[in-house]
């Protein structure tokens, strides 16, 4: 069983994301953009403040900062700045589990904390690179599954199933749990 610690940042209230047609078409810009330019090993967390104003020069400014960062070569920090009246912050990371996506985007509500999004993709890629690399012995013939333990309220599910999905990180485990304090158990990888 393992336990993430997700950094606590005020009340532990359930981030709040947005999945209109602006935020999506926003992250998928980026996304492509900047994926490129990522070395293997090191993710590029990204969150915008809704509602976006000026979406494209948001997106153009940002790739911009974003891209300057990595020309410097290897980074682990994080920055928080307005660019056309939009709250951003991005964080620079490398991460235990081998993701598909270099580049993860969230749009979120301005009463959540971006950084609360961004432990929670740390620690699952912290603690699926952690477990893959532990192989059963030989004998074993069995499924292998990961069991994450949350002290938080099951509400937290789709946040998980979004940033996991956001990760797409592939691994050998033919189930992920998540059980929460209550003792609710919710399959991560659906």
């Amino acid at each position: 069983m393992i336990e993430p610690v997700v950094a606590g940042h005020g009340d532990d209230a359930v981030p709040r994301l947005r999945f209109d047609k602006v935020a999506l078409r926003l992250i998928s810009r980026l996304q492509a953009a900047l994926s490129p330019q990522v070395a293997d090993g090191q993710v590029v967390m990204l969150a915008v403040t809704a509602p976006i104003r000026l979406p494209s020069k948001t997106a153009e400014e940002l790739e911009s900062n974003i891209s300057e960062c990595l020309r410097r070569g290897p980074v682990q920090v994080e920055i928080g700045e307005t660019i056309c009246g939009n709250q951003t912050r991005v964080r620079f990371a490398r991460g235990g589990a081998r993701p598909a996506s270099k580049v993860i985007g969230f749009v979120h509500n301005p009463d959540t904390d971006p950084r609360v999004l961004f432990d929670l993709a740390a620690a699952l890629l912290n603690y699926i690179g952690a477990a893959a690399v532990k192989h059963p012995t030989e004998s074993f013939g069995g499924e292998r599954w990961l069991v994450i333990a949350d002290e938080r309220d099951p509400a937290w599910i789709a946040t998980y199933r979004h940033v996991y999905s956001q990760l797409g990180v592939s691994s050998e485990f033919s189930k992920m749990l998540v059980v929460f304090a209550d003792g609710q158990v919710e399959t991560l990888n659906a």
